[in-house]
């Protein structure tokens, strides 16, 4: 497979060039992006090999941008034939409009992850081989196991994006995942628990079999917890947040509401508050898409802008938004390398990378014994925000009680509830052990999905609500 993705359409570079440069003429910017994906999924459950799926996609996408309009156009089909199809439908935006096209993003010479193609590595019955293992080892491990999924999949994108003033990229993006979930059970009552991880790196890392045995152990072990739990309670109370994946709250109530779309329409809870404290002193966050082999990282956005390291709020304060280029343009900024799509059928828009908060001096045991009664959240499940309010419900998968500075009986049902804003502000210790997560972020947003990293050091939050099911 060529990853000189223009040589797949039925004319050369020039010819190319020229029917872009023609599509795009009078807008203000645009691309023609071009992308080959191919994917693989299998799936272990309860003892049996349950699901499998290969499957390769490639076509392009046409997209001319007028002020705040697009147009956007895209095919299947990578021949001149349908791009010049595609050009009439998105020439409707620029009819009668003179645009000046925007400068090229700058080049760049660095990439984060190589470009090697796991679809395959190892072969499909090593991989298998891999799931019975894993399946074989928690049923081992305890009497109590009553179910264990097990997953592998892998993916190879090839991303290239010609501009109508001859500037072209490509980006090679490989990406590996593995999971496991695991129900226990006693009685009638039955928990599960689950551990994944993965990054844009082979396989070998992930199914070597210390690496699983880790993951299957951790499942393993947040289930029997569980199995363990009291019902939670409900009230306002302090809240410590673990390491690691906790960081998906921030990255919810806080990170969407700092892209550049929301805030140029208004609609975002951080509208016009540049330069003001939005956060307690000391709470630092940034976007950061140049972490070597990190699920969210990428070498280039979708639109070919250098992903980067981006401040957003600094000791408090809003300094920054993430930005495609349109909405940069509009908003009188710079782009920031996050303008991110799905594949070539969707547009860009802005969209985070691995979205963290640096750490601070406090130890984990220093925050968790400053608490006389609250809970400790681990671990999340499913949360929802509203973007405009920046309110948020956020589910635990795994907290225990605090009481007088002890870690307590673990808790089942526990919601957090509150506003992004306002949780910001109520942060009075931050831990010095900022941690990433481990590879198992996706994020939906317009009806599109990206990968993305979160990250934080343990947090205490003071006079959270907190939603339970103790009665």
């Amino acid at each position: 497979m060529t990853t000189d993705l223009l040589t797949l359409f039925d004319a050369d570079e020039a010819t190319m060039r020229k029917h872009v440069a023609e599509a795009l003429s009078g807008a203000d910017d645009g691309e023609l992006y071009i992308e080959h994906a191919q994917a693989e999924a299998l799936t272990f459950d309860n003892g049996r090999l349950k699901g499998g799926s290969f499957n390769t996609e490639q076509g392009f996408g046409l997209r001319a941008v007028a002020g705040e309009a697009v147009g956007y156009a895209h095919a299947g089909d990578l021949s001149v034939a349908a791009l010049k199809r595609a050009a009439d439908a998105v020439g409707a935006v620029t009819r009668g409009y003179s645009g000046s096209y925007a400068a090229a993003p700058q080049g760049t010479n660095k990439k984060f992850y190589g470009d090697q193609n796991p679809i395959g590595q190892p072969s499909f019955e090593e991989k298998v081989k891999v799931l019975q293992d894993i399946d074989a080892y928690l049923r081992g491990k305890d009497d109590k196991v009553r179910q264990v999924t097990a997953s592998v999949a892998a993916s190879w994108q090839v991303v290239d994006i010609l501009r109508a003033d001859g500037h072209r990229v490509r980006d090679i993006r490989p990406m590996t995942r593995i999971n496991i979930s695991v129900m226990v059970g006693e009685g009638d009552r039955q928990e599960s628990g689950s551990y994944g991880s993965g990054g844009r790196i082979g396989f070998g890392d992930f199914i070597a079999e210390g690496s699983w045995q880790y993951g299957a152990d951790e499942a393993l072990r947040q289930a029997l917890v569980n199995l363990e739990a009291i019902d939670a309670p409900a009230g306002t109370m302090d809240v410590v947040l673990g390491s690691g994946w906790p960081g998906v709250m921030l990255h919810e109530a806080v990170g969407h509401g700092l892209e550049g779309d929301f805030n140029r329409k208004k609609t975002s809870a951080f509208s016009g508050l540049l330069g003001q404290m939005v956060a307690a002193p000391g709470v630092t966050v940034v976007d950061d898409g140049t972490m070597d082999n990190r699920r969210g990282s990428i070498t280039i956005d979708d639109e070919g802008t250098p992903s980067g390291y981006n401040v957003l709020i600094e000791n408090g304060k809003l300094v920054g938004y993430m930005q495609d280029r349109q909405n940069a343009r509009l908003m009188g900024m710079q782009p920031t390398g996050n303008g991110r799509r799905q594949g070539y059928a969707h547009v860009p828009m802005p969209r985070m990378t691995n979205t963290y908060m640096l750490g601070g001096d406090k130890t984990p045991e220093e925050i968790i014994a400053s608490v006389k009664k609250g809970i400790y959240a681990v671990s999340f499940g499913g949360g929802q925000v509203d973007i405009t309010s920046g309110k948020f419900v956020f589910g635990c998968t795994e907290a225990y009680l605090i009481e007088n500075g002890k870690i307590g009986a673990p808790i089942k049902g526990a919601m957090l509830i509150g506003n992004g804003p306002d949780a910001m502000k109520r942060v009075s210790m931050i831990g010095n052990d900022m941690k990433l997560d481990t590879g198992i972020g996706n994020c939906g947003k317009g009806g599109q999905w990206v990968p993305v990293g979160v990250g934080q050091p343990h947090l205490r939050m003071d006079q959270i609500t907190v939603g339970g099911t103790q009665t």
